[in-house]
């Protein structure tokens, strides 16, 4: 199903993902055999997911909120890794906002042929990745194939983002791919749920020129607030 070669090169890449995982346990340096990978920001992707998170694409590619970021340990900190990130789709149905809940609604769009986002900081040292957690707050999700580097996500289609460990500096070897529930979402070109709306007001910094006014339009449907100590950590 390939059409270009970079399609083929990233189908290669996500194909070999778990034989290479297998390979990478069975004769992995002792130090990544102890390799961990913890989201961070778990309690907020939560909430988010609770009430189905949802996901704007567009045209010129949009930021996401809450912002995927992990922290990683066990890396040898000699090594060179590259941290690469794909969004999986998580089922075989497109989906439909109706009476104030997601329901199937078809069968999917064909998958696209999405690139792979490989982090800015790549390739980097083990010491580098685990000095600090890991953000990939710069990914954009688009619904158009721009050639930019974007990741094209169809509308309406729920999806997972996983992140790709790949040890560089000599022959490539994936040392993990991993992913967490609470980060799926569904794509979509505007928000569906009110509560969805007030939740990326109340916590994305960016948002914040549109909280005087939703407060005032839906003051009486926001969700429970949480202590000032809790929205600075999540901000």
């Amino acid at each position: 199903g390939c059409k270009k070669p970079s399609d083929c090169t990233v189908s290669r890449l996500l194909s070999v993902v778990e034989s290479e995982l297998r390979a990478g346990r069975d004769k992995g340096d002792p130090t990544e055999k102890q390799l961990q990978v913890v989201l961070e920001d778990a309690t907020l992707w939560q909430r988010f997911r609770e009430v189905t998170n949802e996901m704007i694409v567009t045209k010129n590619g949009r930021r996401m909120f809450p912002v995927l970021k992990i922290s990683v340990s066990g890396l040898d900190p000699n090594a060179m890794y590259s941290f690469l990130l794909d969004f999986a789709p998580t089922d075989g149905h497109r989906w439909k906002y109706i009476n104030g809940e997601w329901v199937p609604a078809g069968k999917p769009e064909p998958p696209n042929h999405s690139c792979v986002y490989i982090h800015p900081d790549s390739p980097n040292f083990g010491a580098h990745w685990m000095k600090a957690a890991i953000s990939f707050s710069k990914v954009k999700l688009t619904n158009k194939l721009n050639g930019s580097g974007q990741i094209m996500l169809n509308s309406l289609h729920k999806y997972e983002p996983q992140v790709h460990i790949v040890r560089v500096g000599g022959p490539h070897r994936m040392v993990m791919n991993c992913s967490f529930p609470e980060t799926q979402f569904i794509a979509v070109t505007a928000y569906q749920n009110e509560e969805i709306t007030a939740l990326k007001i109340k916590y994305n910094p960016f948002a914040k020129a549109f909280l005087d006014a939703k407060e005032r339009n839906h003051s009486k449907d926001a969700p429970e607030t949480v202590s000032e100590g809790q929205h600075m950590t999540y901000s």
